[in-house]
């Protein structure tokens, strides 16, 4: 970094799908940051009146489930299969997950008792978040192991994998994109450790502070 960071610097995390972005975030709010999480915003973007009414109006009600929400499962089926479809999806949940990122991040940083933001979200660099970073980190891991963690943890196969990640940048591309990198393929004992030495280098301070799960609210 060749500027001084500011007195509640934010960090960015990327990285490919099953590479273990929320465990990286989950040890920095452990060291006191503050999280601000995409993922939650986006279920939550999905349950809109208004942007549930954009969806159904371009996919139709096929797309709903009993209860008359979005499925994500249906909807994931219809516009991971067509870059056209994902980006008429984009259009209409990007702009109200992008209100309310900056809402959190703008809160997390008026509060005296925070150090630092993480910010994580899948597509940071993909919607145009990345300006609101000071530090951008690359999460690591091999594809094996990502595969490997993904088919566990969301029972997805490595060919829906593939098609998921047609829809962000390439690992590559996300790499040279970041400040720094942790490798995310070992145990929980090393991950700890790159934590630490990566505020460190920064020279973020850290504290054991109860971690503040802001979009946990949405």
């Amino acid at each position: 970094m060749s500027k001084p960071l500011p007195a509640c610097p934010v960090l960015g995390l990327v990285g490919g799908i099953g590479s273990g972005k929320s465990e990286v975030a989950a040890a920095l709010a452990r060291r006191g940051g503050c999280l601000v999480a995409g993922d939650p915003l986006g279920h939550a973007a999905l349950r809109q009146p208004a942007v549930r009414n954009e969806i159904v109006a371009r996919w139709g009600s096929d797309v709903l489930d009993a209860d008359g929400e979005v499925d994500r499962t249906k909807l994931g089926t219809v516009v991971f299969a067509n870059p056209d479809e994902r980006a008429a999806l984009e259009a209409i949940v990007h702009p109200w997950i992008g209100r309310r990122l900056r809402e959190q991040l703008i809160a997390a940083k008026a509060d005296p008792a925070c150090r630092f933001v993480v910010l994580d979200a899948a597509i940071m660099l993909e919607a145009g978040w990345r300006t609101a970073c000071d530090v951008v980190v690359y999460v690591d891991a091999p594809r094996a192991v990502r595969l490997k963690r993904v088919a566990a943890q969301r029972g997805w196969s490595a060919a829906e994998v593939a098609k998921r990640e047609q829809a962000q940048l390439p690992l590559a591309l996300k790499a040279a994109c970041a400040d720094a990198a942790l490798d995310n393929s070992g145990g929980q004992e090393e991950l700890e450790a790159q934590v630490n030495a990566l505020l460190s280098r920064f020279g973020i301070a850290a504290h054991g502070a109860t971690a503040r799960g802001l979009a946990s609210a949405c």
